[in-house]
């Protein structure tokens, strides 16, 4: 099985990936960015693909959201990972911290990071980069500058750098979770893994007909409430038509196919201009 993730070698989500029960028998297959892993599936160039989708301090990942609902509707969400991060402060030698120009990662990775950056590093510039790992690659290549990037002990050891500082995310407990993708139709659960048990989660997105009304959005929401669905994460996304026009990105508790959750979503449609499914999958 061909597995796209976003890469290079040596991101945090080529570790959950790696995570699979059948990692060994995948072909791994690094893309640039999110949205080159997303229509890696689109376009049937890998079979399945792994993305950051929400993290527990920075909250979800705009990309990621952004190139379900926009960009295809023929991949869906068929499996979840959820990755404790822990992030690094790498640099090609050993350095002074307080000789260190430049701070580079992913926007997460330094987010996730801003108090030590504040603290420990107030003289370097930040800048930012595809990924974390690619952060690494940057700083491994550069020549007489004083550069480090924050990311994964894994990007060090494949780039040649040195760890400085181990752990430097704000706060502890920091995990990431990823979504698995695969084509719309593919059967849910991890590569791997047999058949799939446990609580399972379904996501889905909605706009539009009505959005503007007073209420409109308890009303959407009371559909579920009144027939016992609970959801469990809710975010709001620009729909790109102006200031005001929101689109909702919704988890709700069990499997698409249960009758409260069908007559759920059923009605939850006769108030929205569209509603769409981005998957029913195990929860992790």
């Amino acid at each position: 099985m061909r597995v796209g993730y976003l890469g290079p070698e040596g991101t945090f989500t080529q570790e959950a990936a790696l995570t699979a029960p059948a990692a060994d028998s995948l072909e791994l297959i690094p893309c640039a960015t999110i949205y080159d892993t997303v229509m890696a599936v689109h376009d049937g160039s890998v079979d399945r693909a792994v993305v950051p989708i929400e993290n527990s301090l920075e909250g979800s990942v705009s990309a990621t959201l952004d190139t379900l609902a926009f960009e295809t509707d023929g991949v869906t969400i068929v499996a979840e990972t959820v990755l404790p991060i822990h992030q690094c402060l790498i640099a090609q030698d050993a350095i002074p911290l307080e000789e260190i120009e430049v701070v580079i990662s992913h926007p997460q990775g330094n987010a996730q990071c801003a108090r030590f950056i504040r603290s420990r590093l107030p003289q370097a510039r930040v800048m930012t980069s595809d990924s974390t790992a690619d952060a690494v690659r940057l700083v491994s290549e550069r020549i007489r500058h004083r550069w480090a990037a924050i990311g994964t002990k894994l990007a060090a050891d494949l780039y040649g750098c040195q760890v400085l500082n181990a752990s430097i995310e704000d706060l502890a407990g920091n995990e990431t979770r990823f979504v698995w993708l695969a084509p719309t139709g593919a059967p849910a659960g991890l590569p791997g893994a047999g058949e799939p048990r446990g609580p399972w989660k379904t996501a889905v997105v909605f706009w539009g007909a009505g959005s503007e009304a007073p209420g409109w959005l308890v009303t959407c929401l009371g559909e579920l409430s009144s027939r016992g669905v609970n959801m469990t994460r809710i975010e709001s996304r620009p729909r790109r038509q102006g200031l005001g026009r929101y689109m909702f990105f919704i988890d709700l508790e069990g499997r698409d196919d249960e009758p409260h959750l069908v007559e759920a979503l059923a009605a939850l449609a006769g108030h929205v201009e569209v509603l769409r499914s981005l998957g029913s999958f195990p929860a992790a």
